[in-house]
């Protein structure tokens, strides 16, 4: 495995379950695109979706994937079957993201199954492509 990027990936990640925006920013490119299924079938470009939700999620006590109607819980993630494939600078990581948070119902998880690719720009490596896909048997025609 490739520690460089794979190290990268987890501060990247960590940034975004702490709803931290400077980490964010650092890590990720002023042009970002990524597909979120479970948002828009469409592309979004850009930081400032992210930001949002972010900063939202902050106030509520939550992060990404965790609802938790405002109780603050404790959450980590894990990158199941992740696997890195590096050319030069450019690098695509694919994996099934687990978020699990600790609620006082019980422990909480949500998966997604998500692909990231990072360029690096002047020795510094930059998420600029994310698509992210249900981690369960989705309809292959669209229901009517």
């Amino acid at each position: 495995m490739d520690t460089e990027v794979h190290e990268f990936l987890l501060k990247h990640l960590k940034g975004i379950l702490e709803n931290d925006i400077a980490a964010y920013h650092e890590t990720t490119a002023d042009d970002l695109t990524l597909y979120e299924w479970w948002v828009t079938p469409h592309r979004i470009d850009g930081l400032p979706f992210h930001e949002f939700m972010m900063t939202a999620n902050e106030a509520r006590g939550s992060v990404f994937g965790a609802e938790d109607q405002g109780q603050k819980a404790s959450s980590r993630f894990d990158l199941s079957n992740l696997h890195i494939q590096r050319y030069g600078d450019t690098a695509i990581a694919s994996y099934t993201l687990l978020t699990s948070t600790a609620l006082s119902t019980g422990v909480q998880v949500a998966a997604h199954n998500e692909s990231r690719v990072m360029v690096r720009q002047n020795g510094t490596w930059k998420v600029v492509h994310v698509h992210k896909s249900p981690a369960w048997l989705a309809p292959h025609v669209q229901p009517q």
